[in-house]
């Protein structure tokens, strides 16, 4: 079967098609919102711009591949879970330091309500684990009151280098092409939760 543009969109965009408008963010409710949405959308864009990017006109025939396919829905997951896991201790450091909450375990109950609901959704297993076992990790020392100004999303910008499924020798060319691509998404998602978080509730 042939896959045109908008197949091919759909097989890479499944996680959230439709992303929020967002309002001023006033509860972790609409964190964990923005989490949700942010990780996918940055996740998914920037695998999917650095496939087109990289194989041009090319990208299309490859979509018939299903061992590319395979390899590509590996890749989304991990990516997406990386996103998730800086995403997360981002917001709540800023929260922390900035907003002064003190229930820093809402960050491991919004990831795990996510990511649980994600594997509901097809989240391959050894994404789940692997996000699992680094968001534990980092939980249990991560430093609140630096971390978001800190290389908050240095662990997905690899992350998208490393799950891409392209030619090792190809993608030595682009590292730096390539994180930076996400590195200057994950600045504007930045902005925008200080922005949005300016009247956040914290009663």
């Amino acid at each position: 079967m042939k896959l045109n543009l908008k197949d091919i969109q759909k097989y890479i965009f499944p996680l959230k098609r439709l992303f929020t408008k967002y309002r001023p963010i006033r509860s972790v409710d609409q964190v964990k919102n923005f989490i949700q949405e942010q990780s996918a959308q940055v996740s998914q864009m920037t695998l999917y711009g650095y496939l087109k990017t990289r194989m041009g006109a090319k990208h299309v025939i490859m979509f018939e591949n299903k061992d590319f396919l395979n390899s590509i829905n590996i890749a989304k997951w991990h990516i997406y879970a990386a996103s998730l896991i800086d995403s997360t201790f981002f917001c709540f450091s800023f929260l922390y330091k900035e907003k002064k909450i003190t229930k820093t375990e809402d960050a491991n109950k919004v990831f795990f309500e996510i990511l649980n609901t994600e594997k509901a959704n097809g989240m391959i297993s050894d994404a789940y684990e692997n996000a699992t076992r680094e968001f534990n990790s980092r939980y249990s020392n991560i430093d609140w009151l630096n971390y978001y100004n800190s290389k908050p999303f240095e662990f997905s910008c690899n992350e998208l280098y490393n799950w891409s499924p392209i030619a090792d020798e190809l993608k030595k060319l682009d590292k730096k092409i390539v994180i930076n691509s996400m590195f200057l998404k994950w600045n504007n998602v930045q902005n925008e939760f200080k922005r949005l978080t300016n009247k956040f509730n914290n009663s």
